[in-house]
């Protein structure tokens, strides 16, 4: 009897004992659907990458089921995932806005986009381009970055650029380049990016900080002059256009986006994660149809991902503070 119960007291312990490793992350992360929240509204460029890749990581996670909930600059997207349960099912978007512009833009976050989230890995980087009026270019004879320093220098004031709104990545790239290249160019904020493309296009401005997928077809009809894109190397879409950097050392300001976790999720359920959706990043079918949006996949660690996120905050802080712009 006393045998017994020693015996039935062991297989007890064993079932309660921690699972390994792989077991735990298979049973986080397993049969039941896992939601991936995109914190915009479906149709653009993030939504549309969120979904291939959902795709692609079918045969390894099974179900990944996409979530779009925009609004408040992608906050409300992203404190659903800070605040959902740690435990692999609920997984979401981080974006240059949400995790390294909101922070300094918003006057209350309702969350922290340093502690309340686990990185897993970032996704893509699609490089901005800082584009002229082409008419406006010849008019001033500018044709490269340097003319165009050169004559900002010269006629303090005289130029100005649009941007999709106070506090958008255009408006805080083109703060970043006066800074960076010591000139003033007049701000005019618009109500979103077409908006403002239209005005550079009509020559109701004269350079603007654009994504390249956005501005890449008016690029190649000749309508916009690229003169730098903002990546630190040359991008295969533009091969071309030198980086800013090459002019002013440093400078660098991608639309980028990746995903993360809530914080507290086990690190084998994130190392799964991460190696399954680096893996779809690396597939071709997965690069050839970034490639169609000019979308550079950027498979990291989780632990470079969250430095990365680091530096963009630090990066855009002082930006952000001396540009002005503030959403209440």
């Amino acid at each position: 009897m006393k045998r017994r119960i020693l015996l039935q007291l062991g297989a007890l312990a064993a079932a309660l004992a921690p699972l390994p490793q792989a077991a735990l992350a298979q049973a986080q992360t397993g049969n039941k659907p896992i939601r991936l929240i995109v914190p915009y509204a479906p149709g653009g460029p993030i939504d549309t990458t969120a979904r291939v890749l959902a795709e692609q990581v079918r045969n390894t996670l099974g179900t990944v089921v996409i979530e779009n909930k925009p609004g408040a600059g992608g906050n409300i997207g992203a404190d659903l995932v800070a605040k959902a349960a740690p435990d692999g099912h609920t997984i979401g978007i981080a974006a240059v806005a949400t995790h390294a512009i909101n922070p300094w833009l918003f006057a209350k976050m309702p969350y922290n986009a340093a502690t309340d989230f686990a990185p897993i890995t970032q996704l893509v980087r699609v490089p901005n381009v800082l584009v002229m009026n082409a008419a406006t270019a010849d008019r001033l004879n500018i044709k490269t970055l340097a003319d165009l320093i050169r004559y900002a220098k010269s006629h303090p004031g005289a130029l100005n650029y649009g941007s999709g709104g106070n506090g958008s990545a255009g408006h805080l790239a083109g703060e970043l380049f006066k800074r960076d290249a010591g000139i003033f160019a007049v701000h005019i904020p618009y109500t979103g990016g077409a908006p403002a493309q239209f005005a550079l296009l009509s020559g109701q401005v004269d350079f603007n900080f654009d994504n390249l997928a956005t501005a890449s077809a008016n690029i190649k009809s000749g309508k916009l002059k690229a003169l730098a894109v903002t990546t630190l190397q040359r991008s295969p879409s533009l091969p071309d256009v030198p980086p800013v950097a090459d002019t002013l050392k440093g400078f660098s300001v991608d639309t980028w986006w990746g995903l993360v976790a809530p914080a507290g999720t086990p690190k084998p359920v994130i190392d799964r994660l991460n190696a399954a959706f680096v893996a779809a990043l690396k597939s071709p079918e997965v690069q050839s149809r970034f490639a169609t949006l000019m979308a550079e996949p950027t498979p990291t660690t989780p632990e470079a991902f969250g430095s990365f996120m680091a530096a963009e905050r630090a990066k855009y802080e002082p930006v952000v503070k001396a540009s002005g712009a503030k959403v209440d």
